[in-house]
C-alpha cells in the first residue's frame, strides 16, 4: 500500500467532485426546467457545455476514488470525501456568481466536519485484529 498516492487520488477525487458540483450548480441556474431540454432554441450552450464537462469532472473523480481505494484503509479514505461538502460550501458562499451566503450554523457544521476529517486521519492507524476459527 502506498498512503500518499491513496491521499493523492483522495484528494484528486473531492477536488473533481467539488468543482463538478459547483459547475452543475451554476449551469443549472442558467438553465430553463427540464422539461423545455428538447426545445433546442431555449438552452444556453455554454451551460450546456459546463453541465457535459461537470459530467465528466464526476466520472474522472470515480476513476481517482477507484483508485485511492487501492491504497488506504475505506475508513480514511471516506472521511477524505467530506472535505467536498466544506469546499463547496466556502466557494459557493465565497464566489459572488453562486450568490450563497455564509452562516454561523454552516460554517460551525463545516468547522465539526473538517475537525473530523483531521482526527481520523492523524491517528495511528491499527493492524486490524483477525481471529482463527476455531
Amino acid at each position: 500500500m502506498n498512503k500518499r498516492r491513496g491521499i493523492t487520488f483522495a484528494l484528486g477525487s473531492v477536488l473533481l467532485v467539488s468543482a463538478a458540483q459547483l459547475a452543475m450548480r451554476w449551469s443549472m441556474t442558467r438553465l430553463p426546467a427540464p422539461e423545455q431540454w428538447l426545445h433546442i432554441e431555449s438552452l444556453d450552450l455554454r451551460a450546456s457545455a459546463v453541465v457535459i464537462a461537470a459530467i465528466f469532472a464526476y466520472a474522472l473523480s470515480m476513476l481517482c476514488w477507484l483508485a485511492a481505494l487501492r491504497d488506504l484503509p475505506l475508513g480514511r479514505a471516506y472521511s477524505l470525501l467530506s472535505i467536498s461538502y466544506a469546499l463547496v460550501y466556502l466557494l459557493a458562499a465565497s464566489l459572488p456568481l453562486f450568490n450563497e451566503s455564509f452562516s454561523f450554523s454552516k460554517s460551525l457544521g463545516v468547522a465539526l466536519v473538517m475537525l473530523g476529517v483531521i482526527t481520523i486521519n492523524t491517528r495511528p492507524a491499527r493492524a486490524p485484529a483477525f481471529r482463527s476459527a476455531p
